[in-house]
């Protein structure tokens, strides 16, 4: 079973599906028009005038052809640019009308569906205008239209002929209706999925923003006792008793090692928060930064760090600490239920960069699986479970990647970590 966190694109507003949506209804408009202009002058070979009725949906071609250009520059549309959008279509209808019979033709029917999309997608204001000015133009078209010249076979029989069209013109709408409600509800579960994905993804943020707090106050606090200590050990280093003692200043040596660790993981933090970049990142290549954690990680563990390198030719990018706890919390989490063996794997798949951790512990539950990256989600049972992933699952949301969950077969569990190369690659303008 794999969970898949991808990044959160620039999401499609609702004004601008409903753009799109227009659109299309347009297009579904246009080869109407024409399909029933060609019907009625072959089939039932009605003299149109062929010229004003042509000029509708050729504009309406070339409308939809700005709006097709339109949608590809711009995100968001105004409630006045969809209104537009329906003046256009109402008053092309209007033009249709006018030169084919006017209130006697049964197309008229089609401004109700005008006046429905208008009252779903605009505001209030703007569907009675549109209400308003299709009541107009049915009053127009009542009084002043273009008579059609039926053929005498038909004009004896004009009522069943409004019939027919009546009928066409029905199942014509039910269509058109079922189209339009069936998609505008689907615009409006994907509005309803972005919203609810924004109001995650700053719930996630708050949680890091007052964790980055918390982390960067306790760095301070913590400077001053481990300076205090680091002074302390080294007046211990000298005293005769400690330097006589072997074991003593062995042990004395670890300590002081293992301070000037925890010294440089408070500075880390110091330096990189609230920032991935940090204030002093140092350039590095991918399979130099690779191996260096590698190895650094193999040299605090007595089980074993496969370091796994198939990512081809080298490429420079820039190395900070944020990067580095990334990867060190992946595999910090990995070697906790698999001390004897963690596995770590690089790759290139075009421009990104594929990391693999992978541990032969118990895997993942089934029930967490689709919950792994969200706060306090762990099977650890301690306070503060889960804010590791947590962490990981942001920072790569930030960077413009993405996070694949996945157990293994027959135990274990593999974290998959997709990062661009451009949002690390080095360049003149990178600090440095």
């Amino acid at each position: 079973m794999i969970r898949l966190i991808d990044p959160v694109p620039p999401s499609r507003s609702e004004s601008w599906r409903n753009v799109l949506l227009l659109m299309q209804l347009r297009w579904i408009a246009v080869f109407g028009q024409l399909a029933t202009i060609v019907a009625v002058a072959q089939i039932l070979e009605v003299k149109l005038p062929l010229m004003p009725l042509l000029m509708a949906p050729l504009l309406l071609i070339l409308i939809n052809l700005a709006t097709a250009s339109l949608l590809q520059r711009r995100e968001h549309f105004s409630q006045g640019e969809l209104f537009n959008a329906l003046v256009i279509d109402v008053v092309a209808l209007c033009w249709q009308l006018y030169h084919s019979g006017g209130a006697t033709n049964p197309f008229t029917f089609l401004f109700l569906l005008q006046i429905v999309i208008g009252a779903v997608i605009l505001d209030p204001r703007w569907s009675w205008a549109i209400a308003l000015l299709a009541c107009l133009s049915m009053l127009l078209v009542t009084f002043v239209y273009v008579p059609l010249d039926l053929p005498a076979r038909h004009a004896a029989h004009q009522f069943h002929l409004y019939q027919l069209g009546s009928l066409f013109c029905f199942v014509l709408a039910a269509v058109l209706l079922v189209f339009f409600v069936v998609r505008l509800d689907r615009n409006r579960r994907e509005s309803d999925k972005a919203l609810e994905e924004m109001r995650q993804q700053a719930t996630e943020e708050d949680h890091i923003i007052r964790m980055g707090l918390l982390a960067s106050g306790a760095a301070h606090e913590l400077g001053t006792p481990l300076s205090s200590i680091s002074v302390i050990l080294g007046d211990w280093s000298h005293l005769p008793a400690i330097a006589a003692d072997t074991e003593l200043s062995e042990d004395l040596t670890d300590m002081r090692t293992q301070l000037d660790r925890c010294k440089t993981i408070v500075s880390g933090i110091l330096m990189s928060a609230g920032d991935m970049r940090g204030e002093n990142p140092s350039v590095s290549s991918v399979r130099a930064l690779f191996g260096d954690i590698a190895a650094d990680w193999q040299s605090r563990t007595d089980g074993e760090l496969r370091f796994i390198d198939r990512f081809g030719a080298d490429v420079a990018i820039v190395a900070d600490p944020g990067l580095r706890q990334v990867i060190g919390n992946v595999i910090d989490n990995a070697q906790e239920v698999s001390p004897e063996r963690v596995i770590l794997e690089i790759a290139r798949e075009n421009d990104d960069l594929l990391i693999a951790v992978s541990d032969e512990g118990p895997g993942f539950a089934p029930d967490l699986l689709p919950r792994v990256g969200q706060p306090y989600a762990s099977t650890k049972g301690r306070d503060g479970g889960g804010l590791g992933l947590f962490l990981v699952f942001n920072v790569v949301r930030k960077l413009g990647g993405k996070v694949a969950v996945e157990n293994r077969q027959p135990r274990g569990a593999t974290v998959r970590l997709t990062l661009p190369l451009a949002s690390l690659a080095y360049t003149k303008e990178s600090p440095a």
